[in-house]
């Protein structure tokens, strides 16, 4: 169980396997089930730009346990009244998440939340000690601070693009927003707590030599707080361009947004601009991935799936599948998620996690067992 502000120092002292011994797996995702995993679930779209770049996503998660419904007044609950039987049935009531009237993007894995769009990919960890608590919901969080981060990033875009500026994003002032919002919409009379890290990744371009005639390059707005994690590779040499780095106040408590905690995007969100490359792999991972993967095997593993893929395992494509392309990267990351699974469930594996816990004086011993999130984008030249 990660750490939040709700524990006291004491807390510290125990075992993290101790912790997660009343934890179980699941595997129902039914949001996923319902929709494509690079679908947006809010119908307040961007306008159609001249981006030359997108993405190409997939998605694979795996919760500790089942995740909890959304509360009142995000999700309304059936009828009970035999009055009004046709009531749960009828198409003008969506059984969806909603906040102020539109749906709630992205998808919930236990408590953490992922997106995907074709210029922005992100994973938000909730903190699950929130859910011992009163009016805690941690997923809850990590679901709404997502949802309000990639509408404000939409709603930017559309500002720039209906009075012809320049776009230039701005991710860490779209998060501030979002945490504002989410405080905003979980404030009385709904009362709802909880805190979470936030890791995005989000695609636009830029113009060699400053020049707008000059041939685009993909350039990628990166943003931290805490520690999910976003990863840049490229296959083709087997490189790591980039990763964030964890922000931590101590161990296992990381920097979060939400209740009690003193993290603000302005004042702690890390943003850097990564120059990129066209079939470069974006990787957006809560700590489930990294706390059970070491580096070097995610690299492996995302460059095998990848061949793999291209010799024709995997699933059926939808195109070229070239480096991943045609419907690869929902591959990539089931089996990098698959990976992490094998290693948080088995009692006698050696970590990550298990490692610096053990440098810290603590007990520990196999995997850590936590939700698993994975997004895996390919950076492709936009078509027309």
């Amino acid at each position: 169980m990660r750490r939040s502000f709700v524990r006291s120092p004491l807390a510290r002292a125990i075992s993290p396997r101790a912790r997660r011994s009343f934890q179980g797996p699941s595997t129902c995702h039914p949001e996923l089930v319902a929709a494509s995993p690079s679908a947006d679930a809010n119908p307040t779209l961007p306008q159609k730009d001249s981006s030359p770049f997108r993405f190409e996503t997939g998605i694979s998660l795996y919760a500790k346990r089942p995740p909890r419904p959304f509360p009142p007044p995000f999700l309304s609950r059936p009828s009970g009244s035999f009055s009004d039987p046709l009531s749960t049935h009828h198409q003008s009531r969506d059984r969806r998440p909603q906040v102020n009237g539109e749906l709630i993007r992205g998808y919930t894995n236990g408590d953490d939340a992922v997106y995907a769009s074709d210029n922005f990919i992100a994973a938000n960890d909730g903190v699950g000690a929130w859910s011992t608590r009163p009016g805690g919901h941690a997923g809850l969080w990590s679901r709404l601070i997502l949802h309000f981060w990639a509408l404000e990033m939409d709603l930017d875009r559309n500002r720039s693009l209906s009075s012809e500026q320049q776009f230039k994003p701005n991710p860490i002032e779209y998060l501030q927003k979002a945490y504002e919002e989410t405080i905003t919409a979980t404030s009385k009379p709904n009362q709802w707590q909880g805190t979470t890290t936030a890791a995005g990744a989000q695609l636009h371009y830029r113009h060699l030599d400053n020049d707008p005639k000059a041939p685009a390059a993909p350039l990628l707005y990166v943003t931290n707080l805490g520690d999910s994690q976003v990863l840049i590779l490229r296959p083709r040499n087997s490189e790591l361009v980039f990763k964030t780095t964890e922000q931590w106040h101590w161990f296992d408590c990381p920097r979060q947004l939400g209740t009690n905690s003193p993290d603000t995007p302005r004042d702690n969100a890390v943003m850097d601009l990564i120059e990129i490359e066209e079939n470069d792999v974006v990787l957006a991972m809560s700590d489930g991935v990294i706390d059970n993967l070491w580096e070097h095997e995610i690299i492996e593993g995302v460059v095998d799936s990848i061949r793999k893929w291209e010799a024709g395992q995997g699933g059926v494509s939808t195109g070229d599948r070239r480096g991943g392309a045609g419907g690869g990267m929902t591959f990539v990351a089931k089996e990098l998620m698959n990976a992490a699974k094998a290693i948080a469930t088995d009692p006698f594996a050696e970590s990550p996690f298990m490692e610096h816990a053990v440098e810290e004086g603590l007990a520990m011993e196999g995997g850590k067992h936590d939700d698993i999130s994975v997004v895996a984008a390919l950076c492709r030249r936009s078509s027309g």
